[in-house]
């Protein structure tokens, strides 16, 4: 069992590489609609090297698949009511904050409240589980 830093560490860890990842995958998805094929299989074959080829698309995703490994065995440790919201609600927060970075248009006032309000969240819930280990 890991102390609750080291868990708390990980699962950060795993929301940045979660949501810093999105907008990048989202951007290395353009021009996938112009891939065009005679069926269902051979579109299917056409799209998936279209991805696997481009690096714009490949790099991000597998940032974003080795934040799901480094969770997959943090959550053997961790309680599991932490480990969702945590890595949940802050993954929303680095895609906004990524987006934002990237130029994307994330929602203004609103989007902002919502960050806040999940800063918060995250840090009572972080806060009780550390005051219920002691």
């Amino acid at each position: 069992m890991f102390p609750i830093s080291v868990e708390v560490f990980c699962l950060l860890l795993v929301a940045l590489l979660w949501g810093g990842t999105n907008p990048f995958l989202k951007k290395g998805t353009e021009g996938l609609e112009k891939v065009q094929s005679r069926n269902f299989v051979t579109q299917l074959f056409a799209e998936m090297r279209f991805l696997f080829l481009n690096y714009k698309y490949l790099v991000p995703f597998l940032l974003n698949q080795s934040g799901s490994v480094i969770y997959y065995f943090t959550l053997a440790s961790t309680d599991l009511s932490l480990a969702v919201l945590l890595s949940n609600s802050l993954t929303f927060l680095f895609t906004l904050l990524t987006g934002k970075l990237l130029g994307e248009d994330i929602g203004g006032k609103q989007a902002t409240t919502g960050m806040l309000l999940i800063i918060v969240g995250v840090t009572l819930c972080v806060a009780s589980t550390v005051i219920m280990e002691r």
